[in-house]
């Protein structure tokens, strides 16, 4: 539901900022999807009247304007808008303005003619473009007044997710409510007062259902429905993601919106005898507002006459009984209807309406004549009329009932895990207009007509803590004896999980199930194993990687401007190579990953760097080191992977997984950009360690250093391997510390340079024992490699 914020502090105003009350909103369970301005800042633009209007002289659709912004001579303006007249006001952006978008208006020549400022249209503006041209003001617009005080574009847009339980927060009467609460201060509505019948015309209602307790009716005539709804009206409705129709639909969707009571007016000519709420006949049609032609069956409710139905109740109105600009008597409807008699109705075909919505989350029952008072009062200040009274029918024994609930202090304390201070308590139960008698310690609670969703104290509870702040319930570690564990190992996928998250990841969890093009793509060879009944065409098929999850989740987020992105997830994929039947499918416990974009975050204090594939090795021996594997890498050979930037992750000399760049061809189908994807074997990442435990030597290390020229398509990982197996035992540490290509190298040759660390756990190493054991590698190294020892 989205709410203008300068409309609900007019409602109640705390002395806290939009993003406080945002907060505030979000943390009583009111979660805010967005809070964005009605207009971007601009500066400079004022309400104008345009005096004259000339054909420019040398330009067929340029005109020449003087502009009065009521300080002194007149402005000469050249414009080329269509509806650009005389008479006309609009907002004039003066000298000095600046336009969103960083537009700066100066003094100009178009054609030879000077232009001092410009005439606007609302995407000038950043308002939506009704109309073709300028954005036309009301004849009575003050001249010379900021557009934005006029427009009230400081206002801001708040989009927020109402819970299916919280049906009475679907107003901005509910929101200030909350408000009201949060900030300990009182919420002021507006001042309704009905308006006295001056005519004695009635219909007759006829309740003939039990889904509808209450029904109210009134007959207005003479109604001006050519009347034009008022700037405030259409600003706060266009700010709610309503748009302006007329003037009586205008004022049922403003008290809908205010209140949270949804209103339908009939054409008063257009309803044949008495009106009856009733189940509908068995394949009764009616053809709705949006000329939709539906099919009733006997468990839609519905509003008809005499002779046929006139509306779905609480779903949306028929199109022969609707109000039009010829209309001047009219039937105006306010009703409570029960949840059970609306709820699934309108998806029945197809519909999802503000009134349905909020039918079947439930609705204030004694909230239908407050909204016909309000109603009517809107009308006959905006379209007179003349009155008649009000009709109310109600069947009060479907009527909700509140019972009293019995609350204690105990009950309170045992829920929560803490103690509460029992005035808090009571105060938070009448602030929620909860009728509470009772003592410190046990209280008798009513709850408000509007709170239908409380009907036992554990609900009073959960009111409690909502107030009193989620975030402000203190913590309290728990007393537990704590036993050493085996000095078996088994990482945990929680632990893996964290890691991930450390390394800038973040998890997505998805459909086992995907497109199978997709699936074609990544490995042309793979037969996919179709489902029976896929939800839709696009998740058909069952995954054989988890990257074809993943990738429809990068193309996501990258289309909304997301252009670093990282996830990994972790679940199974399916191996049905061989498969001859269900039962030879494998499920395959699995981790991927997938980054697209820089190494890091755009930060001050160092350049975005994009990454790349030493950055995701990076990354992924982190993820293995977590689980005390020592891998080697070779050369991947996947379809799916760039040749030269991909290797296998070997484990006792079986491939566990894979990591690298996604094949270039891959990335220009998919619309990617360069894509940095792994996949691992989730068991043998979760396999047991066992520690081996070793006293620190107290004798000295020896650091020995070497340099050799290598052939550069020998990968690092068997140099190492090599360099260890030729040192022998006293070999403590091998680090590479400097590689090296250019002057001095011939080309197919890199310079690799390493530290070895030599240490004995027992005594001091002598000299002999490591220039032996640096023969050795220096030997091993010619042999199997033919390098060649660099002078340094």
């Amino acid at each position: 539901m989205k709410i203008s914020e300068n409309w609900l502090r007019t409602w109640v105003n705390p002395s806290v900022d939009s993003d406080v009350l945002a907060d505030q909103l979000t943390m009583l369970g009111l979660e805010i999807d967005d809070s964005s301005p009605v207009a971007k800042p601009f500066t400079g633009v004022v309400i104008g009247e345009v005096l004259t209007v000339e054909q420019h002289p040398d330009a067929d659709r340029l005109r020449v304007t003087t502009v009065n912004i009521g300080e002194g001579q007149p402005l000469q303006i050249v414009c080329g808008a269509p509806n650009v007249r005389a008479g006309l006001r609009v907002p004039v952006a003066i000298i000095g303005a600046v336009l969103p978008g960083d537009f700066k208006i100066k003094k100009g020549k178009l054609r030879g003619v000077e232009s001092h400022g410009m005439l606007c249209g609302a995407s000038e503006i950043d308002l939506e473009d009704k109309i073709d041209g300028l954005l036309e003001l009301p004849e009575d617009a003050p001249i010379g007044i900021n557009i934005r005080d006029y427009l009230k574009l400081d206002d801001r847009v708040i989009d927020i997710s109402i819970t299916p339980n919280r049906g009475d927060c679907f107003s901005i009467r509910g929101i200030a409510r909350e408000v009201a609460v949060i900030n300990k201060i009182h919420y002021q509505a507006p001042d309704i007062k009905d308006v006295t019948a001056t005519i004695p015309d009635v219909k007759n209602i006829h309740l003939e259902t039990k889904g509808v307790p209450r029904y109210l009716g009134r007959i207005i005539k003479k109604v001006n429905t050519k009347a034009a709804t008022p700037e405030w009206m259409q600003q706060a409705l266009s700010r709610s993601g309503i748009r302006s129709h007329s003037i009586l639909v205008d004022i049922t969707n403003y008290v809908l919106m205010e209140l949270g009571q949804p209103m339908h007016a009939f054409d008063l000519a257009k309803i044949q005898g008495d009106l009856h709420v009733r189940q509908a006949y068995a394949n009764e049609k009616l053809f709705l507002l949006n000329e939709q032609n539906v099919e009733l069956q006997e468990d839609i409710m519905v509003i008809a006459d005499d002779h046929q139905a006139l509306a779905i109740a609480g779903i949306m109105g028929g199109l022969s009984s609707s109000v039009t600009d010829e209309t001047q008597d009219i039937f105006l409807e306010s009703a409570f209807f029960g949840q059970l008699a609306i709820a699934g109705r309108a998806r029945r075909f197809g519909l999802h309406t503000d009134s349905s919505q909020r039918f079947e989350r439930g609705v204030d029952f004694e909230l239908p004549l407050v909204a016909m008072q309000r109603a009517s009062q809107l009308i006959q200040e905006l379209a007179g009329g003349e009155f008649g009274p009000i009709s109310i029918q109600e069947q009060s024994e479907q009527l909700p009932k509140r019972t009293a609930i019995h609350l204690t202090q105990a009950q309170v304390d045992k829920l929560l895990g803490f103690k509460i201070d029992s005035q808090f308590i009571e105060d938070v139960l009448i602030r929620l207009e909860c009728k509470v008698e009772g003592d410190a310690q046990n209280w008798t609670v009513i709850p408000p007509s509007h709170r239908f969703d409380l009907n036992i104290y554990q609900d009073l509870v959960e009111e409690i803590a909502r107030i009193y702040g989620y975030n402000n319930i203190p913590t309290a570690k728990p007393t537990i004896e704590i036993q050493l564990a085996d000095y078996q190992d088994q990482t945990e996928i929680g632990q893996l999980r964290q890691t991930l998250v450390a390394l800038g990841y973040q998890e997505a969890i998805s459909f086992s199930f995907v497109d199978e093009k997709l699936e074609k793509q990544l490995n042309p060879q793979v037969q996919a194993l179709a489902l029976a009944n896929p939800i839709s065409s696009d998740l058909a098929v069952m995954r054989s990687t988890l990257l074809s999850s993943l990738i429809p989740c990068v193309q996501y987020n990258l289309n909304r401007q997301q252009d670093r992105v990282r996830f990994f997830e972790i679940g199974l994929r399916f191996d049905y190579h061989d498969a001859k039947n269900i039962d030879d499918l494998k499920q395959i416990p699995t981790l991927a990953m997938i980054a697209v974009g820089t190494k890091t975050p755009e930060s001050w204090h160092a350049k975005a760097q994009p990454m790349d594939f030493f950055d995701l090795k990076g990354d992924l021996q982190s993820i293995l080191a977590t689980a005390h594997i020592q891998p080697e890498y070779t050369r991947s050979n996947r379809a799916w992977l760039h040749p030269g930037q991909s290797a296998e992750i070997i484990v006792n000399g079986q491939s566990i997984g894979y990591f690298g760049r996604l094949h270039p061809s891959l990335e220009t189908a998919l619309d990617l950009g360069i894509t940095w994807v792994a996949e691992l074997d989730q068991h043998e990442v979760l396999l047991p360690y066992v520690y081996n435990f070793t006293e620190i030597s107290r004798f000295p290390s020896v650091r020995r250093d070497i340099a050799v020229l290598i052939n550069d398509t020998i990968e690092l990982s068997r140099i190492e391997l090599t360099i260890k197996q030729a040192a022998g035992e006293y070999l403590a540490a091998l680090r590479l510390f400097d590689v090296y290509t250019g002057q001095g190298v011939e080309t197919g040759n890199r310079s690799l340079a390493f530290a070895l660390h030599f240490q004995h756990a027992s005594r001091t190493l002598e000299d002999a024992e490591i220039k032996q054991a640096m023969d050795n590698v220096i030997e091993s190294l010619e042999t199997t490699y033919n390098a060649k020892l660099r002078a340094s």
